[in-house]
């Protein structure tokens, strides 16, 4: 396997559609987990959503260029994946929602310091070989089971509720937005920890608005809670599908052919580019 093996952009822009869309399969990932593992068995269910993960993380991995249908299933999928692996450890295993939260930030922060190690950066507009990807997927997949973690230690551990713990990570997610606004954080940085911080807060007004009034919670249904985000990803992820928006201007103007990439932008003469545009 070619690790090396250069590829275009695998990934979509930053831009706000991207965040709308991350917090909308934070949300949908939690519903969908918690309603599959309580109407079938939970193994039953973690193996299925193990698969389903492995076969859509192998489509974004087999594909040359970023194409948002694939980028995003492949995201769903990890959310789904991942909360369910952070939820068995406390539900099938005992394990505390403050150790697991220890445990999935040990995680990361190790796939961060190998990934830098390795490749000299965490920048995901670097993400242009295999084997930086295979990085980007890990510390993704890391972020979604530390923020399920930390989102039940808030609001069970900490007796919060998710309405509350919800707010709680809507103030936390402005911190990073407002420290690289104010230069006091890079833009690398401010990305991962903003990340990290959607799984939470989407989570968090997912749970509220699903579980019983018992539970503090609206009472909509797990099932009708997924169904309904999952609509509003599949609208979000045609409309970027057909516009193109969460793709640099740069990037548009690479020929792909059969799955095979044309030559980088880096390495397209400037004058050529404008030619391209026009």
């Amino acid at each position: 396997m070619d690790w090396l093996r250069v590829t275009a952009k695998k990934v979509p822009a930053i831009t706000a559609y991207f965040w709308v869309v991350k917090l909308l399969t934070t949300a949908m990932g939690e519903a969908t987990s918690d309603y599959t593992v309580h109407k079938i068995d939970p193994v039953v269910a973690v193996s299925l959503g193990g698969v389903a993960f492995v076969v859509a993380l192998g489509l974004q991995l087999v594909v040359r260029r970023y194409i948002a249908w694939v980028y995003w299933l492949a995201v769903v999928m990890v959310a789904v994946f991942g909360t369910m692996c952070a939820d068995v450890l406390h539900v099938r295993f005992g394990v505390s929602y403050g150790a697991s939260t220890a445990m999935f930030a040990t995680v990361l922060v190790v796939v961060f310091l190998v990934w830098y190690r390795v490749e000299g950066t965490l920048s995901i507009h670097s993400i242009t070989t295999l084997r930086r990807e295979l990085f980007y997927w890990a510390a993704v997949l890391s972020t979604f089971a530390l923020g399920t973690a930390a989102g039940d230690l808030t609001a069970y551990t900490f007796r919060l509720g998710f309405f509350s713990a919800g707010l709680l990570f809507t103030g936390v997610i402005a911190v990073p937005a407002l420290a690289y606004a104010a230069g006091a954080l890079n833009e690398v940085a401010a990305f991962w920890a903003a990340y990290v911080v959607t799984r939470p807060l989407g989570a968090s007004f997912a749970d509220w608005m699903g579980v019983p009034t018992s539970l503090g919670g609206l009472d909509w249904g797990r099932g009708t809670v997924s169904v309904a985000l999952s609509a509003l990803i599949v609208a979000f992820v045609v409309l970027l599908s057909v516009t193109r928006v969460d793709v640099r201007d740069e990037e548009r103007s690479v020929p792909v052919r059969s799955g095979v990439p044309g030559p980088r932008p880096s390495a397209v003469p400037a004058h050529v580019r404008s030619r391209q545009r026009r």
